[in-house]
């Protein structure tokens, strides 16, 4: 009973006067919560024409695309748009010299033509359901956090099979408010998803990483796919036989357009906030995470731009990490930027001085409650060491240069299995895996990357704590020879090699491997962050979620009865607000749109993230626009809302107030990527692509406007 109380009081997320912005909301509470608000901003439709279980909703509609993206279905025949960005890793990996498409676009002008795409998933939600009573079950206060978090793994199992059933759907369970609730959600994924249409990067990323989280912003972001089915219209894997799926909804597309102050909806799937972490963990990004992982970035595209300039080859292989790699590079600075000027580390501090007296006033408050703000002080000042050599590994070993990434992968598959030979990766596809690496590896870049990080590692790292041997390794970083004794010596850079290897993987091959000396490196490393970081830095991360979410129960206790907000955690949330620009600083004003005029003004040839295709120049000088220009007579292209957006929201349909699709969401402005710790209703805005310039772009520059004739267009 105590549980179901607890879980009732979640569903209230705090009023303010910024309540119809901020807020990534859960669609089975729009009902209670949300639907009155949305009417009254504009929308006009009812929360079951959002999230359904009964009968086909918009929840049909949108798909967590891949790992972390969105994406909508626009036609009855499965055609689905997402970003460019979401979908650079397949337009890539289908590029060479001889067919680039990612400078010159790919469109299939028939089915026949659209290409497959290995590993591409989407995943429709089925259902989602509040299940904290089972998820909790036989946990008590006295637990210890592992034993907690076990018993709560286990419990997870046993509520997912009893879901799934014989459904054949994907069960997954995450945490609300830090572990305090728990929800269901049960996927339909559908395994065969084929390219059907991306514009070069000259118009899909047009503005580069010069624009990357900048308003105003002219970026036609974003590609198209199909999704297939078996002839029962059921998930299946790849086959040519598959067909077309057909959807339970799809969204129709809005040529009429909107203007400011008209309501607007983002469903998708937003990746993760952090609303009510304390100001100890502000500081520790402010002050030291943030700040060092930027610093270890830069010098790893700087490198790789360096690279790409020089080479038409690489640029294909590294255009996708680069990508990559820079959109948090500036996203953490921009957050950066905002954290500091809403001066949130000194704000989270006058709040946590209100808690703490809000604790005092009740004897019973002081006992249950009362060291929790001294406990984190405690434990973020023990952590922060952890997570400097926390980043160092991850930026500059783990997630640095392609051979070590290798190196992980090789120590993994060692690690599931004594005998490789015998053992699942040693299959056509764990060869094929193989290929694509190698595709997409460069030695002479990555010799240059990997040397780098490894002394920006050293740097940054206790020397006295690592292992003699592993001491002896890094000290030899300054020789002039140590590249020709090492990564040229490695047969990790060797592709025929490491095949070879791995096709006869018995002992004699295994003992080559550990002889392997960026092998035996990595191992080395592998075996100082496993005995001297990992362990130390687990134990610390639990102990702190379980305050933290001892800590999230107190403020839920404290704001009774108001309604409070749920952090993302990459499930289905609407987020809603309405058309409107910005002021970032003093004397600026940003509308709230921009035109294919901005783009040709933008037109630097000079400057690859400004180069305007010719034929697109071609079409803006004879206005041949067609029914895509606004009433000013330009094609718009962008448009920013105060809809409340993170990463994963990437590619998520934006919506008017008839549930009609006006553009697809692919970013934030700079002024407010601090969004996922700090709303700021001024400054904080969603970017999307104009649906009329997808269409538009797919029309009359690609010529692919038979696609269109898939789609229901209202004008």
């Amino acid at each position: 009973m105590k549980i179901l109380t607890l879980s009732l009081i979640f569903l209230f997320p705090i009023f303010s006067s910024t309540f119809a912005k901020e807020g990534m909301w859960i669609p089975t509470l729009l009902q209670k919560y949300n639907i009155e608000e949305m009417t009254q901003m504009g929308f006009k439709l009812t929360a079951e024409d959002i999230y359904s279980v009964n009968h086909a909703s918009m929840k049909d509609a949108v798909v967590l695309f891949g790992a972390g993206c969105t994406g909508e279905v626009i036609s009855d025949d499965g055609l689905l748009i997402t970003n460019h960005h979401c979908g650079f890793s397949q337009i890539q990996s289908h590029s060479s010299v001889a067919h680039d498409y990612l400078t010159d676009g790919f469109w299939a002008m028939n089915k026949n033509e659209e290409l497959t795409n290995p590993g591409l998933t989407v995943q429709f939600l089925v259902k989602m359901e509040d299940v904290t009573a089972a998820v909790l079950t036989n946990t008590t206060s006295r637990m210890t956090p592992e034993v907690r978090a076990d018993t709560i793994a286990k419990n997870t199992e046993r509520v997912k099979k009893r879901f799934i059933g014989k459904s054949g759907y994907l069960a997954d369970i995450k945490p609300l408010f830090n572990g305090n609730q728990y929800y269901l959600y049960l996927y339909e994924v559908f395994k065969d998803v084929r390219l059907v249409g991306a514009p070069p990067m000259s118009i899909g990323k047009f503005g580069g990483d010069t624009d990357n989280w900048i308003w105003p912003r002219h970026t036609g972001d974003f590609s198209l796919f199909r999704i297939y089915a078996g002839k029962d219209n059921k998930p299946a894997a790849y086959s040519p036989q598959n067909v077309p799926y057909h959807p339970k909804k799809h969204f129709p597309i809005n040529l009429k357009g909107f203007k400011e102050g008209d309501f607007t909806m983002v469903f998708g799937n937003p990746g993760s906030t952090q609303r009510y972490i304390p100001s100890q963990a502000i500081d520790l990004i402010l002050n030291q995470s943030d700040p060092a992982k930027i610093a270890i970035r830069t010098t790893k595209l700087n490198i790789w731009a360096d690279e790409m300039k020089t080479d038409p080859g690489v640029r294909i292989q590294y255009s996708s990490k680069y990508v990559s790699n820079a959109n948090y590079w500036k996203k953490w600075q921009g957050e950066i930027k905002g954290l500091k000027r809403l001066d949130v580390l000194n704000e989270k501090k006058r709040e946590e001085k209100l808690f703490q007296e809000w604790i005092k006033a009740d004897p019973q408050r002081e006992a249950k409650y009362g060291s929790i703000l001294a406990d984190f002080e405690k434990l973020y000042g023990e952590f922060k060491p952890l997570q400097a050599a926390y980043d160092a590994y991850t930026e500059c070993i783990f997630r640095g240069s392609d051979i070590f990434a290798l190196a992980l992968r090789l120590e993994n598959m060692e690690s599931r299995s004594s005998n490789l030979k015998s053992a699942s990766d040693n299959s056509p596809k764990s060869k094929e895996s193989f290929a694509g690496y190698f595709k997409d590896y460069n030695q002479k870049t990555d010799e240059k990357v990997w040397l780098a990080l490894l002394k920006i590692f050293t740097d940054r790292m206790n020397v006295n704590s690592l292992s003699p041997e592993l001491k002896q390794s890094l000290v030899k970083l300054n020789s002039d020879r140590f590249l020709d004794k090492t990564y040229r010596k490695s047969i990790l850079k060797d592709s025929a090699e490491l095949t070879k290897m791995i096709a006869e993987f018995n002992p004699k091959a295994k003992a080559k491997l550990h002889k392997d000396p960026v092998y035996k490196l990595y191992t080395l490393l592998l075996d100082h962050y496993k005995s001297k970081v990992e362990q130390q830095y687990k134990r610390l991360f639990y102990a702190i979620d379980a305050n933290q979410r001892n800590y999230t129960a107190a403020l839920l206790e404290q704001h009774a009865g108001s309604r409070m907000l749920a952090d993302a955690n990459l499930t289905l949330r609407v987020a809603y607000g309405k058309i409107e620009g910005f002021k970032p600083a003093d004397g600026v004003s940003y509308t709230y749109f921009t035109t294919l005029k901005g783009i040709i003004e933008k037109d630097n040839p000079a400057i690859e993230d400004y180069h305007v295709p010719l034929k697109l120049k071609q079409l803006y000088q004879a206005k041949d626009f067609g029914p895509y220009a606004n009433q000013t007579g330009d094609v718009p292209v962008a448009f920013c809302a105060s809809n409340h957006t993170t990463g994963g929201n990437s590619g998520s349909p934006v919506i008017n107030g008839r549930g009609e699709l006006i553009g697809v969401n692919f970013d934030r402005c700079w002024e407010g990527t601090m969004s996922d710790l700090k709303y700021d209703p001024d400054q904080c805005r969603n970017i999307a692509l104009d649906i009329r310039y997808a269409l538009f772009v797919i029309d009359k520059f690609a010529g692919a406007g038979y696609l269109l004739k898939e789609m229901e267009i209202i004008q």
